[in-house]
């Protein structure tokens, strides 16, 4: 081998060392950061919460190597591992997250305005007070779904009637007591059922069910399942009931499910909530900041967007208006410097 092959072949040894070196460095500064279990709670795989948190856990999610996360502001903090975590729904969230059982939860707006009171399912537990808000989410939907056999058009038509109004953790508890109660129908008259939304909506397909009640941000997959087998109808919810409901709780709107979002259904009157994320107020402020800001990254919106149908009303516009808690700090800080921060935000006890 000549001199001149010698030269070369030493100098491209000496350039793959120094990229070696070069990239063990760079891995070397990536591993430093500690690795964070971030735990969000979420609900039943047949719900909305699932997916949407799959969509989240994978946004803020901030391993080490990961070449996106090498754009600022695209993943959570350095070294943060997310995952979702199934739940019976919104008041066991809740109460998950102001016990630090859990890092972060997806629960509905007025099961949230309760528990920071200490209202409804709350008053024995008392006000939960560690409960803080990373950001509004997403519009959810009440749906009372009735088999087809049993001929209910309103909610009035559920007296005597074998309905599940939701798991005793769920939100859609909650909120289903509120509706019978405007709708002027006693829980004494009815064949009442606490099942979780899948057990539920198994035995109203078997006719061991008349109706059940569920929240979600519609399609919900469960019902729409239930719904495209024929054997089941979605009922409105509207006039005189709807309004009382509407009159007695701030944190429920007038709400429509358009045409079309569900197999054999047109256009149906209801009544909504919000999706909100939250977090315990222990929780570091820069953490937080870190995951509101990629949460709303332009890079992200695509991701939470094919989550889910009502994901894509996730909007930064949104995200810091009329709460049912307050801010945690660390999301008011990028509200603030996002210009985003509304002049009035959420305080305890507000409903």
């Amino acid at each position: 081998m000549s001199k001149r092959a010698l030269g070369y072949s030493g100098l491209t040894g000496l350039l793959l060392a120094l990229f070696a070196l070069a990239s063990a460095a760079v891995v070397g500064a990536q591993t430093s950061a500690p690795r964070i279990a971030f735990v969000i709670a979420t609900g039943p795989t047949g719900g909305t919460y699932f997916p949407v948190g799959e969509a989240i856990a994978s946004i803020v999610s901030h391993p080490a190597g990961v070449y996106r996360c090498e754009k600022p502001g695209v993943c959570g903090p350095p070294g943060l591992i997310a995952s979702v975590r199934t739940s019976p729904g919104a008041v066991f969230n809740v109460l998950a997250v102001n016990a630090d059982t859990v890092d972060a939860a997806m629960a509905q707006s007025d099961v949230i305005a309760d528990a920071v009171t200490g209202r409804g399912l709350f008053k024995s537990a008392g006000a939960q007070k560690h409960v803080r808000v990373i950001a509004d989410l997403f519009p959810e939907d009440v749906h009372l779904i009735a088999a087809k056999s049993a001929h209910i058009k309103t909610a009035a038509d559920l007296r005597g009637k074998r309905v599940s109004l939701g798991a005793t953790t769920s939100g859609t508890v909650v909120t289903a007591r509120a509706l019978l109660a405007a709708f002027r129908v006693p829980q004494r008259r009815l064949k009442m059922s606490n099942d979780a939304s899948d057990v539920a909506a198994e035995k109203l397909s078997r006719g061991q069910l008349d109706a059940m009640f569920f929240v979600g941000g519609a399609p919900v997959p469960l019902i729409r399942e239930l719904l495209d087998s024929g054997k089941a109808v979605l009922v409105p919810i509207d006039g005189d009931g709807r309004k009382r409901l509407l009159g007695q709780s701030h944190a429920l709107a007038a709400a429509t499910i358009p045409a079309g979002l569900y197999p054999h259904t047109g256009k149906l009157e209801t009544v909504g909530v919000r999706a909100i994320l939250i977090v315990n107020d222990t929780l570091a402020d820069a953490a937080v900041y870190a995951i509101a800001r990629s949460l709303f990254n332009p890079a992200n919106r695509a991701t939470l967007a094919g989550s889910q149908w009502s994901a894509q009303f996730i909007r930064i516009d949104t995200a810091a208006a009329d709460l049912p808690a307050p801010l945690h700090p660390g999301a008011m800080r990028f509200y603030a410097q996002a210009g985003k921060l509304p002049k009035k935000t959420a305080t305890l006890g507000k409903t």
